[in-house]
């Protein structure tokens, strides 16, 4: 079964690619998301926001809310149990700039799962009907749902669920290709995925398992897939999509699908990024937040250290003195010295001079649109 079209649609919205950001809690935020468009995310949803109205005010679920300035068309992932709640989580969101609705029936999460939202909801197909009519049409613009094969090996339901969506009016469907049992464990079921898609025809988004751009064309033409979801594979290394769509294309890259990044390409993305975590978050919560990035950048990048560096410290090693950094001052300027050294056989030494104005490049690139103002207001705004 071969899969050549490039584009699909959720809705009135033309999505231009084949390869969406898998939303993923304390992760997926604004920075991640800005990032992984610009290597060619054709589309990107937020992290999930709870159904419940009393935390919809905190300051948690506040950053996690889209901003009207992103790029279009703009996801947000809801996740909840109670029909009506979900109903007005989907009606505030759209509110405040959401264009596509997503809804959460994935998540394999012990603390989601145990108040019965997440992958939970599909031992109960009645109240998944509920919720999606609810949701569906409670706005008026379209709404996805995002799930797995089923509950466990012997409650694999998601045919029954796929039809169920579709019957609701549901616009679009991600299928994870593990039940929630699994989680992460075991290895994906594109043959399930593949007979979801013969079975309805609406969109259908595959999940699990796509590794490199050899897995992801098997994928797409094996299960007749209308595109897939990348989660995991892109932390560290939000380059994954140039490079993915590179080989998915079959084409020179054109205007919306990135030329593969170069080594140097690939340093500077995550400096920028970390740098842009600092401004969103504000320095001290910033500080925390980008150390597991910087830990997935080190590992994605480890074929690049010099051998210099190697003998000085390893991997293990790096990561524990950016870790153990309490100010982003330090904390970006430690990471430019390591990365930069990266592009040569030699540990470069510490020169303020040259750090301080790699710094206000990245200033001057945020300052002027390449990353929102938003950066530089939400978080002093909650």
């Amino acid at each position: 079964m071969k899969n050549s079209r490039m584009s699909f649609s959720i809705g009135p919205y033309h999505i231009r690619g084949k390869l969406l950001l898998s939303p993923m809690a304390g992760i997926t935020d604004r920075p991640y998301r800005d990032v992984c468009r610009s290597f060619g995310a054709a589309l990107t949803t937020s992290e999930m926001i709870t159904s419940d109205a009393s935390l919809r005010h905190s300051r948690k679920t506040r950053l996690r809310m889209l901003d009207i300035d992103e790029a279009e068309p703009r996801s947000v992932q809801i996740m909840g149990t109670e029909p009506d709640a979900m109903a007005a989580a989907a009606r505030f969101n759209v509110e405040h700039g959401a264009q596509i609705i997503d809804i959460n029936m994935g998540c394999p999460a012990k603390k989601v799962c145990n108040k019965a939202a997440g992958s939970a909801l599909m031992q109960d197909p009645k109240l998944v009907s509920h919720i999606l009519e609810r949701v569906v049409s409670a706005v008026d613009v379209p709404v996805t749902l995002k799930t797995r094969t089923g509950w466990s090996q012997n409650h694999r339901n998601v045919l029954e669920i796929a039809k169920i969506a579709e019957q609701c009016g549901i616009a679009s469907l991600v299928v994870h290709g593990r039940t929630r049992n699994q989680g992460y464990s075991g290895h994906a079921e594109y043959e399930t995925i593949r007979r979801v898609k013969q079975s309805i025809k609406i969109p259908v988004i595959a999940n699990g398992d796509i590794q490199d751009p050899e897995t992801a064309r098997f994928v797409l033409d094996y299960s007749g897939a209308d595109g897939l979801m990348l989660g995991r594979i892109t932390q560290g290394q939000p380059w994954i999509f140039s490079q993915f769509n590179a080989i998915l294309g079959g084409v020179k890259p054109s205007a919306y699908l990135p030329a593969p990044p170069s080594l140097e390409d690939k340093i500077n993305t995550a400096i920028s990024h970390i740098h842009a975590i600092h401004r969103f978050y504000g320095a001290d919560q910033g500080v925390r937040i980008a150390r597991k990035h910087i830990g997935w950048y080190l590992y994605s990048l480890k074929g690049h250290m010099p051998q210099a560096l190697l003998e000085q410290k390893n991997l293990k090693q790096l990561k524990k003195q950016l870790f153990s950094i309490p100010s982003a001052k330090e904390q970006i300027e430690t990471l430019i010295v390591i990365l930069d050294s990266f592009c040569s056989d030699s540990v470069q030494v510490s020169d303020p001079k040259r750090i301080g104005k790699r710094i206000q490049t990245l200033k001057q690139h945020h300052d002027q649109g390449n990353i929102n103002s938003t950066y530089r207001t939400k978080a002093a705004q909650l």
